[in-house]
C-alpha cells in the first residue's frame, strides 16, 4: 500500500483511511514524515477546528474540567518525545503467511513510525483537574479512558480505549496529549487538533481526535478494548470459537520487541559485489519500556551464523524510539533465499523465530525476514 499522498488538515474523509508506505521508504529517514507514514482508522476522519475543540476531565478522584486547545498550548509546560508509534496489527502478514490464517487488515512491516511528538504531559493535565496522588491512586485498579465521539466507527457508535493509571501518572512515561509531530501541527488523518501519545504502548490505545478524558474503575466497554487488540490464546481459531476468550483476555499494551528487513525487499534479486558481501538494512524496536534497542543480529544462511548490525548513532538513546541498523552480510547465490534479524533491548527481550500465532493476527514479533530472494 502506497502513502504518497499526505492528508490536509482540515480533509473530511467518509471512510476509514488505512493505508502503509513501502518499507523502504520508512528506513530513509529517522523521524517519520507525516507524507510517507502508516494510517489506521476506525472510522471516517472528522472535520475539527482547534479554536472550537475541547477536551472534558472528569471521573473517580476529579474535578469536572474543560479546556481547549488554546489552554493546552499557554497553560501548561510543553513537553517533547521521540517515540514510535505502531499498529498492532504491524507484520500480520508475515503471520498470516508464515503460520496460518488470520482476522484482519493485511498489513505488512511498515504500519508503524517513528516521530518527534511535542504537548502538556497528560500527568499534568489530571493535576489540574484535582487528581489526588496518594499511595491507593495506583494500587486500586483505575484505568484511565479516552474517547472521541465526532463519528461513528465501523464496530462501535463510538472510539474509545483505556490504559491503567499508572501508564498516565508515572512521570517517566512519558505520556503526553500531542498538538504537534516532527515540530508542525497534526494533521487531520494523524489526530488534529489533539491525540494521546503513549509512548511503548500499541497505537490502538494512543486516541486521535480526543474529546473525553476519564478515570473510571473499569476498562473501557468499548468494542475495540473488549473484542479486539487482544492475543487471544491458540484455541480461538475462528469467530465462533473466539467467543468465550474474549471476556478472559486482558488487553494488549505493550507492543512486543521487534525488528524488520527493509532492504532488500521481498523477491528482489541482488547481485552479490566481489567482496560476497550484500547490505542489508531496517529498523528495530525495543518491546513496552523496555528501551532502547541495544543490539541486532542478522542471518544469511537461515540462522544457522548471525553477524552484528551497526545501530545509527543517530537514533540516540531514547527508550521509546526505533533505531535503523545496516549490516554486511556474507551472501552465496541462490534462489528463495531469506535474510533474518532479531532484536534485542535493554530489558533483556529478544525476539525468537516466531511469535504467538493468534485469531486477530496481533503482536506478531518473529523474527525479521526478507523472503524469496535471488542472490546472482
Amino acid at each position: 500500500m502506497s502513502c504518497s499522498v499526505t492528508v490536509q488538515k482540515h480533509e473530511y474523509t467518509a471512510q476509514p483511511l488505512n493505508r502503509e508506505p513501502p518499507t523502504k521508504a520508512l528506513i530513509d529517514h529517522f523521524l517519520t514524515p507525516q507524507e510517507i507514514s502508516y494510517d489506521r482508522n476506525h472510522g471516517p476522519i472528522p472535520p475539527l477546528s482547534d479554536e472550537r475543540h475541547t477536551i472534558g476531565i472528569g471521573g473517580v478522584g476529579l474535578d469536572s474540567l474543560e479546556l481547549t486547545i488554546d489552554q493546552l498550548r499557554s497553560e501548561f509546560n510543553q513537553y517533547t518525545v521521540t517515540c514510535a508509534l505502531q499498529c498492532a496489527g504491524n507484520r500480520r502478514h508475515t503471520m498470516r503467511t508464515l503460520l496460518k490464517e488470520v482476522q484482519g487488515i493485511d498489513w505488512g512491516d511498515a504500519a508503524v513510525m517513528n516521530c518527534k511528538w511535542r504537548g502538556p504531559r497528560l500527568r499534568d493535565v489530571l493535576l489540574r483537574a484535582s487528581l489526588r496522588l496518594d499511595a491507593n491512586n495506583t494500587d486500586r485498579g483505575l484505568h484511565v479512558a479516552f474517547s472521541c465521539y465526532k463519528v461513528e466507527c465501523q464496530d462501535d457508535g463510538f472510539f474509545e480505549a483505556s490504559v491503567p493509571l499508572e501508564k498516565c501518572l508515572e512521570e517517566d512515561r512519558d505520556a503526553i496529549l500531542a498538538l504537534e509531530v516532527n515540530d508542525t501541527p497534526l494533521t487531520a488523518n494523524h489526530g488534529y487538533p489533539v491525540r494521546v501519545v503513549l509512548p511503548g504502548i500499541v497505537g490502538v490505545r494512543w486516541v486521535k481526535w480526543l474529546e473525553r478524558i476519564t478515570i473510571q474503575d473499569h476498562e473501557s466497554p468499548n468494542v475495540y478494548q473488549q473484542r479486539d487488540y487482544k492475543v487471544l490464546p491458540p484455541e480461538a481459531t475462528d469467530s465462533q470459537s473466539a467467543e468465550k476468550y474474549w471476556g478472559c483476555t486482558p488487553p494488549m499494551y505493550d507492543v512486543p520487541i521487534n525488528s524488520v528487513v527493509a532492504v532488500p525487499s521481498d523477491g528482489e534479486t541482488v547481485s552479490v559485489p566481489p567482496s560476497g558481501l550484500v547490505e542489508v538494512k531496517g529498523y528495530a524496536l525495543p518491546e513496552g519500556a523496555d528501551g532502547p534497542v541495544t543490539q541486532v543480529q542478522v542471518s544469511g544462511d537461515g540462522g544457522r551464523s548471525w553477524v552484528e548490525a551497526e545501530l545509527d548513532a543517530s537514533s540516540g538513546n531514547s527508550k521509546w524510539c526505533w533505531v535503523l541498523w545496516r549490516a554486511s552480510v556474507k551472501m552465496t547465490p541462490g534462489n528463495k533465499v531469506e535474510i533474518l534479524s532479531r532484536a534485542t533491548d535493554t530489558g533483556g527481550n529478544s525476539q525468537r523465530e516466531h511469535s504467538q500465532w493468534n485469531l486477530r493476527g496481533v503482536g506478531y514479533s518473529g523474527y525479521g525476514r526478507a523472503k524469496n530472494l535471488t542472490i546472482a
